[in-house]
């Protein structure tokens, strides 16, 4: 069984700890960093497969700090801040973090969206499904470099975004509700109304339509879902 390297970030000792122990308990590697510089080093040195980021850090924060790892790196990252507003999310999500944890947190639920997120990114590794790519006009996804190009122009996707993009292409023509996409791709149960689908298919349209108002690929069915036509 594959050993997993989990990168915790956070300016506070005491949460660094209770983490190591929940996730070294659970089997996981884990490397420690108490600010956006200090990690940044850690992922030059260190194969690491998920990152625990806390937002408010010293030097550099955990926003920047995602932005700068985004340029060049597309692991799962999970933001942990005690910013509890809906506004905090959006603005974590759209820096290019796949989730979004508040704080005080119980640690057995920060375990199981690690182990959602390390699903969805080896799943994407292994994926080799349709003749390993899918063409729709001018889109382009190629699953086995897990990339993405518009018109031949490559665009940098993160795992999430890149995991509602194949689930809405493998399913082109058909309209899937919120609630399919969100327990789909977080591969968990769908509890209510939750704007995180709606977040990242907003950055989709951003990065792969000419024209986000007037989308050629990502199309909303009011009151049903989205699609690819």
């Amino acid at each position: 069984m594959a050993v997993y390297h989990i990168l915790i970030v956070d300016d506070n000792p005491a949460i660094i700890e209770i983490l190591d122990i929940y996730l070294k308990e659970a089997g996981y590697r884990t490397y420690h960093a108490g600010n956006g510089e200090a990690a940044l080093k850690v992922l030059k040195c260190h194969t690491v497969h998920l990152i625990l980021m806390d937002i408010m850090m010293p030097r550099l924060d955990g926003i920047r700090a995602t932005l700068r790892i985004r340029e060049e790196n597309n692991i799962p990252i999970i933001l942990i801040s005690a910013k509890t507003q809906e506004r905090d999310k959006i603005d974590g999500l759209e820096t290019g973090a796949d989730d979004y944890i508040t704080k005080p947190f119980s640690p057995p639920e920060v375990l199981a969206r690690v182990r959602a997120q390390l699903r969805r990114y080896t799943t994407l590794n292994r994926e080799t499904a349709l003749g390993d790519e899918i063409h729709i006009r001018g889109l382009s996804i190629f699953f086995k470099s897990k990339t993405v190009t518009v018109d031949e122009v490559t665009v940098k996707l993160t795992p999430t975004e890149f995991k509602i993009l194949c689930l809405l292409a493998k399913h082109k023509g058909e309209v899937m509700s919120v609630e399919v996409i969100y327990e789909a791709v977080w591969e968990q149960a769908f509890l209510g109304a939750d704007s995180t689908v709606m977040f990242h298919i907003s950055k989709l349209r951003e990065k792969l339509e000419e024209n986000p108002k007037k989308p050629l690929y990502l199309k909303v069915v009011w009151g049903q879902g989205y699609m690819i036509e």
